[in-house]
């Protein structure tokens, strides 16, 4: 559905959301399934609320929003007014969600100044500050859904999503203004994994797999080495990197 800035706004009125940012989310969900039914999601830059109202009814799991504003009180959804690129503040927002969500959402903003060049830094400083968060709250496996100003910081800002995410995507939801530079970075499956693919490690072999695949570990971490043997001990190149286990092959 096309509509233009105030035809998104009524149709946020009328059905009850509190920004029309909202659309945003829900078209980035039926894009990319980014929340399941019993995902704990946290919202960074949360107010007024529009995102928590969307993730709320996604979701049976629980909703923490985080703000330096105020959030007017939503049924089944806590709030927490801080800031959120601050270290050591997150604890208060993690505990309704048991310590840690299966989702991180950002659609902040920074404060504008009008000089482009400044307004694009802040922005992807404020989008490499909810990707930190991502350290402390996200499990592994978990989604990112992050705001970010287009320029030429936007790419080494993807690449760094890239180094811990299975899958990434940019996105610009309908619902986004038509000449707005923001983009949405949709990132996938996080990896908290000791490993990068293409890294190149000596291992030993220590176990065998259900699939037969000649088991490594690094810190803990699974590496599959398919044709290998227990007891081996031989270089390898990691060719694929998931949440909780990895693939190599031998060099």
């Amino acid at each position: 559905m096309n509509l233009d800035r105030d035809g998104w706004y009524r149709r946020a009125k009328r059905e009850g959301y509190r920004a029309r940012s909202a659309y945003k989310l829900k078209q980035i969900q039926d894009r990319f399934h980014v929340i399941d039914d019993q995902d704990d999601v946290l919202d960074l830059g949360a107010a007024p609320g529009g995102w928590l109202q969307v993730a709320r009814d996604l979701t049976d799991g629980g909703v923490v929003g985080f703000d330096l504003r105020p959030i007017e009180p939503l049924e089944d959804v806590e709030t927490v007014r801080a800031d959120f690129t601050r270290k050591g503040v997150l604890e208060e927002a993690l505990g309704p969600l048991g310590g840690r969500a299966d989702v991180v959402l950002c659609d902040a903003s920074p404060d504008l100044s009008g000089n482009w060049s400044v307004d694009h830094a802040r922005s992807v400083s404020l989008a490499r500050s909810a990707l930190s968060v991502c350290e402390e709250a996200l499990e592994p496996g978990g989604n990112l859904v992050v705001k970010v100003f287009q320029g030429e910081g936007f790419p080494g800002f993807l690449d760094e999503v890239k180094r811990s995410f299975s899958r990434v995507n940019g996105f610009s939801p309908e619902a986004s203004r038509k000449r707005s530079a923001e983009m949405y970075v949709v990132a996938r499956g996080y990896v908290t994994a000791p490993v990068r693919e293409g890294d190149v490690l000596r291992v030993e072999i220590v176990d065998t797999g259900s699939e037969g695949d000649g088991v490594a570990r690094v810190d803990d971490f699974v590496l599959f080495v398919p044709g290998t043997d227990v007891g081996e001990e031989l270089e390898v190149e990691v060719i694929e990197v998931r949440a909780r286990f990895g693939f190599a092959e031998e060099l």
